[in-house]
C-alpha cells in the first residue's frame, strides 16, 4: 500500500466515502432479468468486484423511462417502485465489502431500437445517433418536461434502494448527449442552436435530481468531453456546455466519444494507459470539482502518477474489472505481478452485447461471476495431470489443475511459454497481448505442484513416465496454406517476397519504416490479415488486402470494426472483399472476383489464411491410453483454430474433467 498512496487515500463527497480513489465504470452486461430487474447473476458479478476492494462501483445504466428510454433487451429498470427490493438486495450485498455503489440513470433516445421497443425511437431531432441508425421523433416541450420528472423520480428510487450516489448520463449517444452535440440537435426552440440552449434539457435533468435526492446526497454526471467527430463536440465546446449544467454535480465522470466514435469511448487496444486524463484535468481545473478518468488503465503505477499529478481524483477501471475482479486487492497487497490485466480484446464484453446481444464474458477471465470461487476446491485423491503445450488454453489448464491440488506437469517444446498469444504481442499495435501470457507465467511459477518443462517435445515415453490421470493436450495452431497454384513453393523459397503471420514476426525488425511508393498485398480479411494492414498502412506503403467472403473483417468485434475501418479509410487501404487467391508467383498474386482476374504486383506480400489445428500425438495418446484409466482431454486450437476466449474456457474446464473422475 505504501507505494501507492493516492490509490489507497479516501475520498469524502457528501455523505459518501469511498475507501480508495478506484470506482468501477458503468458497463453493460446482459445480466438482468427479461422484466428489467436485477438477477441474482447480476448481484453476484458486483459482489466479486467489491470483494476485490473497489471503492466505488456505478451499476451499468438503468431505464428512467421504459420502454421508450431502452437500449437493451436486458437492460436494468428504475423507472417504477417494484424495482427497488431487488436494487436493494444489491446495495445490501455490495456495502458488506466495504464498497460504495452507484447507478447510472439512462434513457436511450434514438440508441433505442424499434424492433426492442415497440415504438418509433425519439431524440433531440430526426437525426439517426448512429450510422444506419433509426430516424428518431423529435421531442416535444412536454415530453421533455415528463421525461425530466422521470429522471427525478429514479434518483429518488436510487436513494431509497441504499445507493450511495446516482450518475446522470449525459454522454455516449443516448438522449441527453443527443441533445449536446450539434451532430445530433437541429433543433431551432429554446432547446437547440447556442451551448446554453442545447444544455438546458441537461440542467433542468441536474436541478430535478438535486431536488429529488436533496443536499446531502451525491450526484455523479458522465460526459463525452470530446466526441471525437466531424463537427461534433470537442474538449473545448464541451467545458462551455458544462457552464451551463454542473453546477449540482458533485462528481463529473469524464468520459469521450459517440457512437461513430466507438474506439474512444471503449478504448481500442492500440491507446496507452491513461491517454485520456488530460480531458479529466481540463475539468477538474475549470470546475474544481472532483473527477473520473479512465481509459485501458491496467498499470497501477499509471493510475498513480495520474492521481499524484493531479489529473484526476478518482480512477475509473471498466474491462479491467471484468478482467481480474480482485485488482484492488492484488495491488494494495502487494500482488501486481498477479494481475489479470484486460488485453482491450473487447471480444467477450462488447463483441458479446454489443455485437450479438449475448451476456458478457471475458477473454482471458473464464468466470467472469464466480471469481476465484473454484480455488476453494480440492481433490480427493492424488492426481497427475500432464498437460501438452504452453500456450493460453495450456497454462490455464495447468494453472487450474495445480490450484485444486493436482501434481501437474506442462511439456512445450518451444523455450518460452506463452504460444501464439505471445507471438502475435510482437506486432506493435499488440503487445497489450502479451500481458495475459505474462500473468500465466506468473501464476504458474507461483504453484509449488507445477513443473514446467521447456525445450522438451512431448512423445509418449516422456508422457507415460509421468503417470497422468489426465493428459490435456493444447499444442495450438498453424498457419493455414491451401493447395493454391506456386503458393507452397513461394513460402518455402529463401529471400521470397511471400511471408506468412509467423514469417512477418520473425523478421519485423527488418522492414523499413518508410515504405512509400512500396506495395504491400495482404491475403485474407480476417483479424490476422488486418493485423497486418495496421502494421504497414501507416508507414506509407500501397496497401491492397483481399478477402474472398463479402465482408473484410466479418467477425471483428464492434470497436475493432470501426477503429479498422477509420485506419483504412486513413491510409487509403485498397480493399478487395469478394475476391479470391488463384495463384502465387514471386511478385504477383493472381486474384479473381466475378469472372475478372486480376494480378496485384508486389514489394511485400503475406499469405494470412487463418490457422488450423496442430495435433500431431493426438491419435497415439488416444491409442496408448486406456480411457478407463486416463483422460486424453484436448483443448484449444489444437480442436480446431479459434480465439483464445474459447482455449481459456476450454483450460478452466479441466475442473469438469476433474468432476467427471471423481477427482474433485
Amino acid at each position: 500500500m505504501s507505494n501507492y498512496p493516492n490509490i489507497f487515500t479516501p475520498l469524502t463527497v457528501r455523505n459518501m466515502t469511498m475507501k480508495n480513489r478506484v470506482c468501477m465504470t458503468p458497463m453493460g452486461t446482459n445480466f438482468g432479468e427479461q422484466s428489467g430487474e436485477m438477477s441474482f447473476l447480476h448481484i453476484q458479478y458486483y459482489e466479486q468486484r467489491a470483494k476485490g476492494g473497489t471503492g466505488l462501483i456505478v451499476v451499468e445504466n438503468a431505464s428512467v423511462d421504459s420502454p421508450q428510454g431502452s437500449n437493451g433487451t436486458t437492460q436494468l429498470r428504475i423507472d417504477q417502485d417494484n424495482y427497488i427490493p431487488r436494487l436493494y438486495k444489491l446495495c445490501e450485498t455490495v456495502h458488506k465489502h466495504g464498497s460504495c455503489i452507484s447507478i447510472q440513470l439512462n434513457h436511450a433516445g434514438a440508441s433505442a431500437m424499434t424492433s426492442r421497443i415497440g415504438m418509433q425511437p425519439v431524440s433531440a431531432s430526426n437525426i439517426p445517433s448512429k450510422a444506419n441508425g433509426e430516424i428518431p421523433r423529435p421531442l416535444t416541450k412536454e415530453e421533455i418536461k415528463h421525461i425530466v420528472v422521470k429522471y427525478g423520480e429514479a434518483a429518488k428510487r436510487a436513494q431509497v434502494a441504499g445507493f450511495d450516489a446516482v450518475e446522470i448520463h449525459c454522454g455516449h449517444s443516448y438522449l441527453i448527449s443527443q441533445f449536446l452535440s450539434p451532430t445530433t440537435n437541429n433543433r431551432t426552440d429554446e432547446f437547440g442552436g447556442c451551448p446554453q440552449n442545447r444544455a438546458r434539457f441537461a440542467s433542468m435533468i441536474m436541478k430535478e435530481v438535486r431536488k429529488q435526492v436533496g443536499d446531502r446526497f451525491p450526484i455523479m454526471m458522465r460526459i463525452s468531453a470530446d466526441e471525437f467527430v466531424e463537427g461534433g463536440n470537442t474538449l473545448e465546446d464541451t467545458l462551455e456546455l458544462l457552464e451551463y449544467f454542473q453546477e449540482e454535480a458533485d462528481i463529473i465522470d469524464v468520459s469521450a466519444g459517440l457512437n461513430s466514435s466507438i474506439q474512444f469511448q471503449i478504448d481500442a487496444n492500440y491507446l496507452a494507459d491513461g491517454w485520456r486524463s488530460y480531458m479529466a484535468k481540463a475539468v477538474k481545473d475549470k470546475f474544481g470539482k472532483p473527477v473520473i478518468t479512465m481509459g485501458n488503465i491496467r498499470n497501477p503505477k499509471i493510475a498513480e502518477d495520474i492521481l499524484d499529478r493531479g489529473d484526476a481524483d478518482i480512477i475509473g477501471i471498466g474491462r479491467g474489472l471484468i478482467a481480474d475482479p480482485d485488482w484492488v486487492n492484488k495491488v494494495e497487497l502487494g500482488h501486481e505481478n498477479l494481475i489479470r490485466k484486460c488485453i482491450s480484446c473487447n471480444v467477450g464484453c462488447a463483441g458479446n452485447r454489443i455485437g450479438v446481444n449475448r451476456p458478457i464474458r471475458c477473454t482471458i477471465n473464464p468466470a467472469v461471476n464466480e471469481g476465484g470461487d473454484y480455488r476453494k476446491k480440492r481433490i480427493n485423491k492424488p492426481c497427475n495431470v500432464v498437460v501438452i503445450g504452453g500456450g493460453t488454453a495450456g497454462l490455464e489448464a495447468a494453472c487450474t489443475a495445480a490450484e485444486v491440488g493436482c501434481v501437474t506437469f506442462l511439456v512445450e517444446k518451444q523455450d518460452h511459454l506463452g504460444g501464439l498469444a505471445a507471438e502475435i504481442s510482437k506486432i506493435p499495435d499488440k503487445k497489450r497481448l502479451y500481458d495475459f501470457p505474462d500473468y500465466l507465467i506468473n501464476r504458474a511459477k507461483a504453484l509449488k505442484n507445477l513443473f514446467i518443462f521447456t525445450n522438451t517435445e512431448a512423445h509418449i515415453e516422456l508422457i507415460k513416465g509421468f503417470k497422468p490421470d489426465i493428459v490435456v493436450n493444447a499444442t495450438g495452431s498453424n498457419p493455414l496454406l491451401p493447395p493454391i497454384k506456386g503458393l507452397h513453393d513461394s513460402m518455402a523459397k529463401e529471400g521470397s517476397k511471400v511471408a506468412s503471420i509467423q514469417d512477418m514476426i520473425d523478421n519485423l525488425g527488418n522492414y523499413p519504416t518508410d515504405m512509400k511508393g512500396q506495395n504491400v498485398v495482404v491475403i485474407g480479411g480476417g483479424a490476422v490479415g488486418l493485423d497486418v494492414v495496421e502494421c504497414f498502412a501507416p508507414r506509407g506503403a500501397n496497401v491492397s488486402i483481399v478477402e474472398m467472403l463479402p465482408q473484410i473483417g466479418k467477425d471483428l468485434d464492434p470497436v475493432s470494426k470501426v477503429s479498422t475501418a477509420e485506419l483504412m479509410k486513413k491510409y487509403s487501404v485498397n480493399q478487395m472483399p469478394g475476391t479470391a487467391l488463384l495463384e502465387v508467383h514471386d511478385d504477383y498474386f493472381l486474384v479473381k472476383k466475378g469472372d475478372n482476374e486480376e494480378k496485384l504486383s508486389f514489394d511485400y506480400g503475406f499469405v494470412c489464411l487463418g490457422m488450423r489445428a496442430n495435433a500431431p500425438i493426438l491419435e497415439e495418446l488416444k491409442a496408448t491410453f486406456d480411457p478407463r484409466d486416463v483422460e486424453v482431454y484436448n483443448i484449444g486450437d489444437s480442436v480446431r483454430a479459434r480465439r483464445i476466449i474459447d482455449g481459456v474456457q476450454e483450460g478452466r474446464n479441466v475442473l469438469n474433467v476433474l468432476e467427471k473422475r471423481d477427482f474433485l
